[in-house]
């Protein structure tokens, strides 16, 4: 549990029009869904919303609602964001049991950076997967992926195999050993563009005093 608790209640009007009423009277709108329960329309004080999107701990955890005593645990599912402004203008909140099992978006951080050969020699970390789907319990969703790139020389590759993941904690992608990261070759990438720069185009114009077709004699 990321110890966010967001009180809310429910939402008597919607539609477009609902939705802006709420947005007016310093709420954000919401779907609460999952469950025997179904889909309940809600709305949330907007300042805890942002205040909860700053703390980083709310796409990626399990919070808190409480609704009139009754408190219950939710996983934030999506949130929209105004275009202009980048604040929060709908939630979509989605019931668990703390004993569930639910899959998740974890974010992938990686360390050790100077104890690559490869970064050490001018290449480039090219990461591929910066979040990667999990399967875990509710109540313990890992906070990150943590990569180690000791060792690794450019060329080679991070496949989630060689990934150490949390305990309790497995891929959604079963069937093929994904790429999280490669270290690309920058050397490598300039010698080609040298070679390529130094050899004549096709079609390109003889040298001066030269035909097309002929031969100096030596």
């Amino acid at each position: 549990m990321a110890g966010i608790v967001l009180n809310v209640e429910k939402r008597e009007k919607i539609g477009t029009g609902g939705a802006r009423s709420t947005r007016n009277a310093g709420l954000i709108p919401g779907v609460l869904y999952g469950g025997k329960r179904g889909s309940i329309p809600i709305e949330i004080n907007a300042k805890d919303v942002e205040m909860a999107i700053r703390s980083g701990k709310f796409l990626s955890h399990m919070v808190e609602l409480n609704h009139q005593g009754e408190k219950q645990p939710v996983i934030p599912r999506a949130v929209q964001f105004h275009p202009v402004s980048d604040k929060p203008i709908h939630v979509d909140l989605y019931r668990v049991e703390p004993n569930a099992e639910i899959a998740i978006d974890v974010v992938v951080h990686f360390k050790n950076h100077d104890a690559s050969p490869g970064i050490k020699r001018g290449g480039a970390l090219n990461i591929v997967r910066h979040t990667v789907r999990l399967k875990c319990k509710a109540d313990k969703i890992p906070e990150e992926i943590v990569v180690d790139l000791t060792g690794l020389d450019i060329g080679d590759a991070v496949h989630i195999s060689s990934v150490k993941l949390p305990e309790g904690a497995r891929p959604v992608i079963r069937d093929r050993d994904f790429t999280i990261a490669t270290v690309a070759g920058r050397k490598a990438e300039e010698e080609s563009t040298t070679t390529t720069a130094a050899t004549p185009a096709e079609g390109a114009a003889p040298a001066e005093g030269e035909a097309a077709g002929e031969k100096k004699e030596g």
